[in-house]
Parts: structure tokens; sequence; C-alpha cells
């Protein structure tokens, strides 16, 4: 999810694939703010992805991650009926949400 002033001028930036994104998430795990040359390593694990544009990639998930925080991003209202059974009691997260 992209916010809206950095979509404006989305065109201007390179697509994200979801491995990639992925990798990207495995790899700020990996590598925490006090990790020398963390931007480089985090961009040599997801690949093909320059130093800028793993800073850029970072700083858009910040601005997302502030808009939803502060209100401005509405909660969807899931609907969890569909992916219950009759026995099943267990709840369950939407059949179109990857949580791997």
């Amino acid at each position: 999810m992209a916010s809206n002033s950095m979509n404006n001028n989305k065109e201007h930036f390179p697509t994200w694939t979801r491995l990639q994104n992925k990798q990207f998430e495995r790899a700020l795990a990996l590598y925490d703010e006090d990790t020398p040359d963390r931007w480089q390593n985090i961009a040599k694990e997801v690949g093909n992805k320059s130093v800028e544009e793993v800073k850029r990639h970072y700083a858009i998930l910040l601005e997302d991650l502030s808009s939803i925080e502060s209100g401005h991003v509405p909660i969807p209202d899931y609907d969890f009926s569909e992916n219950m059974d009759d026995d099943d009691h267990v709840e369950r997260h939407p059949k179109y949400l990857s949580l791997n």
C-alpha cells in the first residue's frame, strides 16, 4: 500500500513483487538499526534493488504505518463467515489475506 503523496509519483518508482516485499520484511527483521551497512545488506537480501530503492521503500512503509496508526486508513470490515465451517469454531483469517 503506497501513500497518496508517494502514489502521485508512482510511475517514477519501480514496482516491488510480493517476493521482494517478503524478502524486504525479513531483511528488516534480520538487520536492525544498529547493523553496520544495514541498507546495503537489505538491498542484497532483496536483490535487484539499489540501496536508494530500499531506503525509499522503507520511507513509504513508515508513512503508511503512520497513516494507519493515526486513523487515516479505515479498518476493513472482513466477513469471516464465509471461511467458517459449521463444525469449525476456530477463528480464521480472510482467504485473500496471506499471512505467510
